[in-house]
């Protein structure tokens, strides 16, 4: 009888070690997306992990987070607007900090443009930003975050 045993290093490609030790730690797929958007230098497009590019080199490394990231992103553009909600609110929950003020900036500042992978069609990165201006609304009405010019400022 074989005994399974994990991969070794050699067996694996970065994509696979970027999933497997770090975004299957991340518990949300929206979480997961800022994450990988987070790796991507703004300026550039050039996406940087010392570690994994130590380990399969810098091309492979940068190959393997824009590869994940259109994946997340996808995956995210698949998911019903109850379960983005259900996600999105996870999300928030995890960062920290009182949800009224987290929707109040988010309604303003709009982060979640700067989480959108390049090459991705118009109509999907519309699909998404219309999703989460609805998501960011919805939760702004259940919580209670007054609409700005009402009395209502992110840093109250």
């Amino acid at each position: 009888m074989r005994v399974a045993r994990p991969k070794s290093l050699l067996e694996r490609d970065a994509r696979e070690d970027l999933w497997l030790h770090t975004l299957s730690q991340i518990p949300t797929q929206f979480g997961k997306l800022q994450y990988l958007a987070s790796l991507r230098d703004p300026n550039t497009g050039t996406y940087e992990h010392h570690g994994l590019a130590l380990l399969f080199g810098e091309k492979e490394a940068a190959k393997a987070m824009r590869q994940n990231h259109k994946r997340t992103f996808a995956e995210w553009l698949n998911m019903d607007l109850a379960a983005q909600e259900a996600d999105l609110t996870e999300y928030f929950a995890g960062i920290g900090g009182a949800m009224k003020d987290i929707l109040a900036v988010w309604d303003v500042v709009e982060p979640w443009k700067q989480y959108v992978p390049a090459g991705v069609m118009a109509s999907e990165k519309a699909l998404y930003c219309a999703d989460l201006k609805t998501l960011v609304s919805l939760l702004k009405n259940r919580y209670g975050v007054a609409a700005p010019g009402r009395g209502a400022s992110p840093h109250q």
